[in-house]
């Protein structure tokens, strides 16, 4: 009898144990929902969206992890910690902004623009893989084979390169999970490499102690995707549908069979006012505005976009999340969070801080949710330019792709123009993160890994006065633009306006290093002996300076402090000829 005793009490404390596994590995979410049935489209634009102002936010029923922080922004803001101190201790972290959509190598919004006649992706489609009606997105997936993709070796590479933060993308707007996911069946898993390619990245990160994030676009895919279900208007395909309208029962007997292709397009959604219009502009999206005829498959698709985010914060503990957009946030009803209004973004938030104050013990992880006003518990991102002036508002970083966000032939590879991004965001006070184009086999040309060691070597050496670092009282100074404000790099993709961008030894930028002392960098190395002229670092703006000196560079140098000056006399041999940084103490 003890021993029928023993072996019960055995078993219950296996099974508690296995049920406490399942809830660490976030085995405790929600079952797969289930896609509801929609009537079928009426004739282009003929329905009006609904009112976004009238329309009231829908609160998503979807359980959450427990803990302290609630589904919503006043919650959040009231119990965030505030954001970890590492980031800004990080300052440089490189996008891994690689997927399937680099197989067509077009640049960005591949899969989007291939449906597109009047696109050059639409011509690279026919020529690599035939005509979109018969040979589709869902067709490039399963063809795509990363077989040269090594993340440990690029990790490794990357923090050679100065990286202390990787920004990791887990879908695009094309729908297709990088990662065993287990709310869409269109992954990486599954389909293509048949590898959980998430998860080797994460494996690197741990394994060299680099901070991580997972990158979320998948909001978009609503509207981005209505092109795929269109048709040529001219030549001999004219009027033949492209394959977003196949069905699941298209799929027997052929290499897709049991996928359903309206987990990977979504739905046609062109009856609604302007969004075939503007499914083929280079990039907008369609108008404010409420899916009031779909109001089920709305809240659908906002719940399995809030669990496969919450699948990744359970299962792959990640640093950071972010999402994409140039709004307040997803499903906002306006902009890029056209066509519903539901509060999955801060439901997705509440769930991953309290997952990791429970498996951590501290909440030293964050949110970027791109283009938000200042918020506790968010960092925020822009992809262009710079601002004017310093911004302490709140955490944030500037984020743009050496050449594209995903590969084409082609580009430049200057480490000058790498160096000059970070030190525009630094001095600002903010973070820089810059996407490292990556060829369809998953490999980096050769050139970006020549320019990768030559950005590692200036930030050997100069690191100092960016890791850790915060702005001055101003960021910088020197020649004007024809708008009388201090020239700068211009944003978007580096590409060759930025390699030859002309900048001089008078154009200075700032930061004060974690040790106190003030760093001045050169966007230009100046020449032997020229003079570098520093007003902002005079006797009349700054106390006396004591020791000048210059980073990489052991001998002593020529300099004076006037009243109305700082000057440097550069000495005859330079450590960089991209861009030199003088230390003051």
């Amino acid at each position: 009898m003890r021993r029928i005793t023993f072996f019960i009490l055995l078993m219950l404390t296996m099974a508690l144990s296995a049920s406490a596994q399942n809830l660490k590995a976030g085995r405790d979410l929600p079952a797969v929902p289930t896609i509801p049935e929609v009537d079928s489209p009426k004739q282009n634009g003929s329905v009006p969206l609904g009112d976004i102002n009238t329309f009231r936010e829908i609160q998503l029923d979807i359980p959450i992890c427990d803990g302290p922080f609630k589904p919503s922004w006043e919650s959040i803001e009231q119990n965030y910690p505030g954001t970890p101190a590492w980031l800004r201790e990080a300052k440089f972290g490189i996008w891994v902004h690689f997927g399937p959509q680099a197989a067509g190598e077009s640049g960005d919004w591949y899969a989007r623009k291939l449906y597109n006649e009047t696109t050059p992706a639409y011509q690279n489609h026919l020529k690599r893989y035939g005509h979109p009606s018969e040979v589709g997105y869902k067709d490039v997936l399963n063809k795509w084979n990363p077989d040269k993709f090594d993340p440990e070796a690029l990790t490794k590479l990357y923090q050679k390169a100065g990286a202390r933060f990787l920004l990791i993308q887990g879908v695009h707007h094309d729908n297709y999970d990088l990662w065993n996911s287990q709310y869409q069946p269109w992954n990486s898993v599954n389909i293509g490499p048949k590898r959980d390619m998430l998860r080797e990245w994460a494996d690197a990160c741990y394994k060299y102690n680099m901070r991580y994030g997972v990158t979320f676009h998948h909001e978009y895919t609503w509207w981005w995707w209505q092109t795929a279900f269109g048709a040529d208007t001219k030549g001999e395909k004219a009027g033949v549908l492209y394959d977003g309208h196949l069905t699941l029962e298209d799929g027997k007997g052929k290499w897709w069979e049991g996928y359903d292709p309206r987990l990977l397009y979504g739905i046609d959604l062109r009856e609604y006012e302007d969004v075939d219009k503007k499914a083929h502009s280079p990039w907008s999206p369609p108008k404010d505005g409420i899916l009031w005829n779909h109001l089920d498959y709305a809240r659908w698709y906002a719940t399995q976009w809030a669990l496969r985010m919450m699948d990744v914060t359970a299962n792959y503990d990640p640093d950071f999340i972010y999402t994409d957009g140039t709004m307040e946030g997803p499903f906002c009803g306006n902009g890029t969070g056209t066509f519903y209004k539901c509060n999955a973004m801060p439901l997705v938030m509440a769930d991953f801080y309290n997952r990791t104050l429970k498996k951590r013990g501290e909440v030293n992880t964050f949110s970027i949710v791109k283009f938000r006003h200042p918020t506790n518990g968010t960092v925020n991102t822009a992809e262009f330019g710079w601002p004017d002036s310093i911004n302490t508002s709140q955490a944030w970083m500037r984020e743009g792709p050496v050449g594209d966000w995903f590969y084409a032939p082609g580009f430049i590879y200057d480490a000058g123009s790498v160096i000059r991004y970070i030190i525009e965001s630094i001095s600002r006070d903010g973070c820089a993160a810059l996407n490292i184009p990556m060829k369809p086999d998953g490999s980096i040309e050769t050139a970006c890994e020549t320019m990768l060691e030559e950005v590692g070597k200036w930030m050997d050496v100069n690191g100092e006065a960016v890791y850790g670092s915060k702005a001055w009282t101003t960021y910088g100074e020197g020649p004007l633009d024809k708008n009388g404000k201090i020239r700068k790099l211009p944003g978007h993709a580096l590409k060759e306006q930025h390699a030859k961008f002309p900048f001089t030894a008078q154009d200075l930028r700032f930061t004060v290093g974690k040790n106190g002392s003030l760093y001045a960098f050169c966007m230009k190395s100046p020449e032997a002996g020229q003079k570098v002229t520093i007003k902002s670092m005079g006797k009349k703006q700054l106390k006396k300076v004591k020791k000048v000196s210059l980073l990489g560079y052991s001998g002593k140098l020529k300099w004076k402090q006037t009243a109305d000056a700082l000057e440097i006399t550069a000495p005859a041999t330079l450590p960089f000829q991209t861009s030199v940084v003088f230390k003051m103490d």
